[in-house]
Formats: structure tokens, C-alpha cells, sequence
């Protein structure tokens, strides 16, 4: 013991053996509904009105012109933009219009706030059609008259320039491409109805329940839309019979009064012996002929992502033949197939085959004038473009080549032989998170950058690929808007740039993006850190890290510029250093960092990269105070959240988890076999998912932990939640539970008071403080109040 130390002790001996009484604890501090406002004005709902403007939808034109409906300080205005003559006009005489539709309706509209959002302009642009409620309405572009054009279209139908397009959905039903008929399901057998009559015809009539045609049930996920594509004639439709008639089934069960309500559904789980399958069909309208392809059923199973993707079928122009992609179970192997549309005769082209799992970020893109496909791959470590033939399937060359993935198509021109493609990290000195437009020929030669800018471009290319309409920004700089010249990247002239006068005015302040060392001490991790807007350098703060492991997504979301990111910067305010972090075994970087954790879900699961990412910002900045570390997260997220409170017991002094799946075991099929691989038996009845499992490792709990779940989730059943309570009762832990009676995955129904508790909970046991009693959370969109000045 230190001189100093020894003489502090002897003089607080000398005091209490002289009788002076120790000081009295300081009572906890309590916070008001007032500390608890000031956060509330950093949600989205009051921030968001505070920016105006800085976004372009390109409603393209047939002499390459475009409409867009843009933001203004007072409403919207609707502009048309002449990219040839650089010129930028209102798209037709807004004043005059709102007042030949008001006295046409029997309303009473203004020229800054008009009751559509989308119009189609007729050939010539002198009039324009459009729906209000029931009804469309017919203008001429300079407003002197309106006339009632019968009833509103259905959803998904348009035209040139309109809201929607051809072969859009719309609820139930699948338009096709001449906008002439409309798919839908009844009865497990698909439909069709004539937009123009409403006459419906049968197309299939052997589907039964649990085998119905183009339906869509994920397990977790199910809608009545029908999962099928139209073929280019408005003729054919590609679409599969879905066989789950042996699948297992979840069941949750509804809270009321009286006898409860069973839910029950088919509900695939990793291991089943019996899972979901697809026997792909294709359907000739007018004959009413169902051909079945000459193959045996697929697994339920895509590309990317964890359901069918209508991005796996390609037609050919002249509808004789259809491409497709088959994907085993455990995501290790695609094979490209075409299939005769007559006979259902198929043939297999070629197959991608990896050790872990793949994806393709574009899906399945078939140069059909060329006789090629366009394939995406991560064979050098990066998501790339190659050109297969599509008679022999062999490959031809790899297109692009280089660090950063590619990500996104753009644009395709055959005839040119010129590909336009979105990609992450190939601009130097940029965060890899950051993505750009490049072009590049079929044949590897001259790429080229096209938005050099830092931050995250998106681009709408006209339909001749003539003219390229580019929106960038980053978390901490608001969007603009471009015209460039799509094969130079040139800026040909400005269009629209956001105001964010009134957010600064309202004291939001951009979160600051961070970059820290992983785990392994070398690899560069990136994500965002949310500071209170009264920030205090002197002070010490509680850091509390939002995180979702992946693998399919990352914790920090899009690096594009939002005023609200969930309530980070709102809990923030009440005296927090927030953090997100996108850790290895997250995707839009190489393969092997996306593969970082694959088939250990749970024991890497990014928690260390977390951990050492928090560890590296604590060591640069003093005010944060890693004794009073925290996590919380929704879904995988709280899957995680549980982890980090049971394998760093000792790092995380308070954790909420939400909606976790906590076991792979009782969370769907696709997600799991992909991620994790397939269910394999151990030794002494153990299997492959049982070292992932959450409540497994129950018994470490030393921190506060804050459970949450939705009783009827029937995305991720409730049941996996059970799981870590019943292990946690066993292990004689306290814990905190909140299960929301009838809600869901996203606790919609509830409105905001997951968040509230979330909040206090935080309060509590970090702060040592009394959150504001039963504090509710209103929006100025609930109480009706304007936003935040």
C-alpha cells in the first residue's frame, strides 16, 4: 500500500473512532419526464419532417425525360426534367390543376400538397391521369379541366411514367406485363382475372391444402401473395407446387377471454427428416395446360436470402424456355437449369459448388441474345462477375477482378456488351461500406469509376442507358442529387440536395463513424457511435452496444444519411455512449470475412469482435467507462445480446434481449442449415447446434439481463425464449421477463413500449437511476403535435 493511500486510511480511522459518522450514500438520481422528452425529440418522428428535400425517383419517359415528385419547404411539386436540353420545369401547372380537381371532386385541394403521389402523363405530356380514393381523374397538363376517368386501377397496374408497372403486385395478385390480367390464389389453385371484365378463370385444380400452387410459406413467414413470374408474351407463368403436406408444425397459442385460439402452420426446423419442397410447374393461360418440368422437386430454398426469390428465373424473350436456379439444403451448391416451356423437358448448365455457403448478390441474369449468363461468385475472395455460354456451361472469363464486392446490377446491354454494376470498398481511402457505380465491357475491358464521391450511391439509369440519375450521402452528409453521363460519370447537371437547415436548428447532431481493430488484432471493423448531444468530455459515460451478429446483415445498417437511427441517439441523450458495430461474419465485404463464424453461431458469433471493439474505443477515449458495459438487441440480435451476458459474464454488466433465437434448433430451417450447416449427431446424444444454444451456458449470468417476447412471434416462436428462462430457473439466476401478450416479431400492435422499458431498464442499472414513472412515449405523429422546432 502506497504512502498515500495509508495515510487516507488512518485519517478515516481516526475520524469514525472519534465518532464522526460516515457520509451518507447519495440517493439515486431521478429522472423527469423532461429528461425523458429530450430524448423522445431524437426519434424519427421528430426529426424526420425537419429535413426537406435531397430524393429523386426517376419516373423515366419515352424520349428519355423523367418526372419526379420532390419535397419542398411549404409540400411537394412535381418536376419534369429534360436531361437533353438540361432543363428542369414544373411537370404541369400545379395551381391551376388543384383548382379545375377541386371544383371537379368537390374538394378543396392545394397546388403544394395534391392528393396523389404518382401520375401516368398521357403520349404527348398533355394530360395526366391519376387515382384519388376510388376514383381516377383525367387533367390536362395545364389545369384548366378535370374530368372523372372511372374507378382508381388496381394496385400494381400502370403505365409510362405511372406509379407501379406491368407485372407489379398488388395484395393477392400478380399483374402481367400487359397489364392485362391479374394472377391470384384461391383454394390452394391459382387464378386469373381479367383486369378489364373481372372475368376469372381456374387454372389449376388439384392443389390442396398444405400442396397449394405459388404459395408462399417461408415457415417464418407466410402471406396469401402468389410466388410466380409472368412470362414476357403475358402468356406463361413459372411458378411451383409446395409441398409441405409431412412438414412439421409449430402451433402458438392467442391470450383472451374464454377458449384460446390455436394458431397452427407447417414450420420446417434444422434436422427434419421432412422439409418443405417445390415442384416447379409452368402454366399456359389460355390453354389452361399445367406442364410440370421432368425433374424431382427442389428443397424451398434461394440464392439469397431465406425465401423463394422470383430473382432465380429468368424468361427467354419469345417465352419457349425458362431459366432457373436449384439450391440445395444446406446453400453449398447452385446449378443453373433451363427447362422447355412446352415439354418440361430440363436441362442442367452448369453448378457453383463452395465449402460453406453461396450467394449471388445479382440472382440469376441470362443474356438470352447472347447466349450467356451472367454469374455472380466469390471465388477469389470477392463477389464477382463472370460470363458463362448458356449451351455448353462452361465458362467463358471472369469479368471483373479487384478488392471490393460487387454487390448490385444496375444495367445490362447486350448489343453495347457493356455491364453497369454497384459495388462496395473499390474506392481508395473510403470505408468499405461505401458504394459506388462502376461499367465495365462483357469482355473485363474498360472499367471505370462513375461516382467517385465518398458515401453510398444509388443510380437510376434511363431505360436506353443514356442518362444516370446518382443520390450519395454518408451518415453525417445529407443526399444530392445528380445527372451524370452513365459512361464517363461526368456530373451533367445538379437536381436536388437535402435542407437539413431546421435539424441542425432542432440541435441534432450526425453520429461519428468509427473504425476499430477486430478480435484478431489485425482486420479493420467499422461502425457508428452516438454521443448525447450535451456531451461532456469530463464526465464518464456507460457505453452500450446495439449489435446484430448476421450473418445475413450487420448491426449498423446502410451508411446513407437518416436523421434517426432506431432510438441510438435518443438513448444516447439520457446519458450514453451508443455503439454499433459491424463485426466479422457480416456480409458487403470479402467472402472469408463474411465466413468468419460459419458453423459457430454461438461461439464466435461476433461477440469478440464486439468486445475488442469496445476495448479499442475505450482506450482511445477516456469518458468511456467500460466497467458500466451494456448490449441489447432485437431478433439476432438478442440471440446475441443473451450470448454476451453468458460468455463475458464479467464484460457485460446488463443486457436486453429481444425476440432471440436463441436456439437454431427451434428457429426455422433455411436460416440454420445455411449458417450453421446441417445437423449432424454427436457424441453421448449431443448434435452439432447444442455447443450454440443459449441456454446452455445460462448458468454463468452474473449481470442484469432483461428477457423479451412476443407470445404470438411467429417469426421466431417464443419458445426459444422459454428455452433460457426455464435453464435460468434452474440455475437459481434472477433475471427480468417481459412477454408481450399477443404480439408479434416486431411489436408493432404495442407501439412504443418495449422502448420505454428498454430505456428505463438502462437507467437503472447503469445509471444507478429512477427512470420518470410509466413514462409513455408520444411521437408527434401520435399526439398530433408538429415537429420538434
Amino acid at each position: 500500500m502506497g504512502t498515500l493511500s495509508r495515510r487516507a486510511t488512518l485519517i478515516a480511522c481516526t475520524l469514525l473512532g472519534a465518532g464522526m459518522a460516515p457520509v451518507a450514500a447519495q440517493p439515486p438520481r431521478r429522472f423527469t419526464a423532461a429528461d425523458y422528452d429530450r430524448a423522445v425529440r431524437m426519434l424519427g418522428p421528430s426529426l424526420n419532417p425537419l429535413v426537406i428535400g435531397g430524393s429523386v425517383t426517376a419516373n423515366w419517359l419515352a424520349d428519355d425525360r423523367f418526372w419526379y415528385r420532390n419535397q419542398t419547404a411549404t409540400g411537394y411539386e412535381f418536376v419534369l426534367l429534360d436531361p437533353a436540353r438540361r432543363t428542369r420545369a414544373p411537370a404541369f401547372d400545379h395551381a391551376a390543376l388543384a383548382a379545375a380537381l377541386s371544383a371537379a371532386a368537390g374538394g378543396k385541394y392545394r397546388a403544394d400538397s395534391l392528393p396523389f403521389q404518382s401520375f401516368v402523363f398521357s403520349k404527348q405530356l398533355d394530360s395526366l391521369s391519376f387515382d384519388v380514393g376510388e376514383r381516377r381523374w383525367s387533367c390536362d397538363a395545364r389545369g384548366t379541366r378535370c374530368v372523372a376517368a372511372g374507378p382508381a386501377r388496381p394496385t400494381g397496374q400502370g403505365g409510362a411514367g405511372g406509379g407501379g408497372g406491368p407485372g407489379g403486385r398488388g395484395g393477392n395478385t400478380v399483374l402481367s406485363p400487359n397489364g392485362k390480367r391479374a394472377a391470384f390464389i384461391r383454394d390452394w389453385n391459382l387464378w386469373v382475372r381479367e383486369v378489364a371484365t373481372g372475368r376469372e378463370k381456374q387454372l389449376t385444380d388439384d392443389g390442396v391444402k398444405d400442396f397449394g400452387y405459388a404459395t408462399d410459406n417461408a415457415g417464418w413467414v407466410q402471406s396469401d401473395r402468389p410466388i410466380l413470374l409472368w412470362s414476357p408474351d403475358s402468356k406463361k407463368i413459372a411458378t411451383q407446387q409446395q409441398d409441405e403436406r409431412k412438414v412439421g408444425e409449430m402451433y402458438l397459442v392467442e391470450t383472451k377471454v374464454g377458449h384460446p385460439a390455436l394458431k397452427a402452420w407447417k414450420y420446417p426446423l434444422p434436422g427434419d427428416s421432412v422439409v418443405a419442397m417445390i415442384h416447379r410447374v409452368i402454366i399456359d393461360v389460355d390453354a389452361g395446360k399445367v406442364v410440370r418440368l421432368r425433374m424431382p422437386p427442389d428443397f424451398h430454398r434461394a440464392m439469397l436470402g431465406d425465401n423463394l426469390s422470383l430473382a432465380d428465373l429468368s424468361w427467354s424473350p419469345d417465352a419457349a424456355r425458362l431459366a432457373f436456379v436449384s439450391t440445395s439444403r444446406d446453400h453449398k451448391s447452385a446449378t443453373v437449369r433451363v427447362a422447355d416451356a412446352a415439354t418440361g423437358v430440363v436441362r442442367t448448365v452448369f453448378d457453383e459448388t463452395v465449402p460453406t455457403q453461396y450467394e449471388s448478390r445479382i440472382g440469376l441474369k441470362v443474356l438470352w441474345g447472347r447466349n450467356e449468363v451472367l454469374w455472380n461468385a466469390e471465388r477469389d475472395d470477392w463477389s464477382q462477375l463472370y460470363l458463362y455460354d448458356l449451351a455448353t456451361g462452361k465458362l467463358e472469363h471472369q469479368i471483373t477482378t479487384g478488392e471490393g464486392p460487387v454487390t448490385e446490377l444496375a444495367r445490362v446491354d447486350e448489343k453495347a456488351g457493356v455491364v453497369w454494376f454497384l459495388a462496395n470498398g473499390r474506392e481508395p481511402g473510403q470505408s468499405p461500406y461505401y458504394r459506388h457505380l462502376y461499367r465495365i465491357d462483357l469482355d473485363g475491358r474498360h472499367y471505370r469509376s462513375l461516382t467517385p464521391e465518398p458515401g453510398r450511391h444509388g443510380a437510376q439509369l434511363s431505360p436506353d442507358g443514356k442518362y444516370l440519375v446518382d443520390t450519395w450521402s454518408t451518415p453525417d452528409q445529407p443526399p444530392v442529387v445528380v445527372l451524370r453521363d452513365p459512361g464517363t460519370g461526368k456530373v451533367l447537371m445538379p437536381l436536388e440536395r437535402a435542407d437539413v437547415t431546421k435539424l441542425l436548428a432542432a440541435g441534432w447532431k450526425p453520429p461519428i463513424p468509427i473504425r476499430v481493430k477486430a478480435a484478431d488484432g489485425r482486420t479493420d471493423l467499422y461502425g457508428l457511435m452516438f454521443r448525447p448531444t450535451d456531451f461532456d468530455s469530463t464526465r464518464k459515460y456507460p457505453i452500450i452496444n446495439n449489435a446484430y451478429p448476421g450473418p445475413q446483415s450487420g448491426s449498423t445498417g446502410s451508411l446513407v444519411f437518416t436523421p434517426a437511427r432506431g432510438d441510438r441517439q435518443a438513448l444516447a441523450e439520457l446519458g450514453f455512449i451508443v455503439v454499433t458495430i459491424d463485426g466479422r461474419g457480416t456480409p458487403d465485404r470479402s467472402k472469408s470475412f463474411h465466413d468468419a463464424w460459419y458453423g459457430a453461431m454461438g461461439r464466435d458469433n461476433t461477440l469478440p469482435d464486439q468486445v475488442a471493439g469496445m476495448q479499442d474505443l475505450a482506450r482511445r477515449y477516456p469518458w468511456i467507462d467500460l466497467d458500466r458495459a451494456a448490449m441489447y438487441g432485437h431478433s439476432g440480435g438478442g440471440f446475441i445480446t443473451a450470448d454476451a451476458m453468458f460468455r463475458y459474464p464479467d464484460f457485460f454488466k446488463v443486457g436486453i434481449s429481444e425476440s432471440g433465437n436463441h436456439d437454431q434448433r427451434e428457429y426455422e430451417d433455411d436460416w440454420g442449415e445455411r449458417y450453421q450447416g446441417l445437423l449432424a449427431s454427436g457424441p453421448n446424444g449431443s448434435d452439432s447446434y447444442a455447443a450454440e444454444a443459449n441456454q446452455t451456458l445460462a448458468k454463468n449470468l452474473k449481470g442484469k439481463l432483461l428477457l423479451a417476447h412476443g407470445t404470438l412471434d411467429d417469426n421466431v416462436p417464443p419458445y426459444n425464449t422459454a428455452l433460457v428462462v426455464e435453464a435460468l430457473i434452474k440455475a437459481n439466476k434472477d433475471f427480468d421477463l417481459l412477454m408481450l401478450t399477443n404480439q408479434r416479431h416486431g411489436y408493432a400492435a404495442m407501439g412504443n413500449y418495449m422502448m420505454r422499458r428498454r430505456w428505463d431498464y438502462f437507467v437503472k442499472w447503469l445509471l444507478n437511476a429512477e427512470p420518470p414513472k410509466e413514462y409513455e412515449i408520444r411521437t408527434p405523429e401520435v399526439r398530433g403535435a408538429a415537429p420538434v422546432p
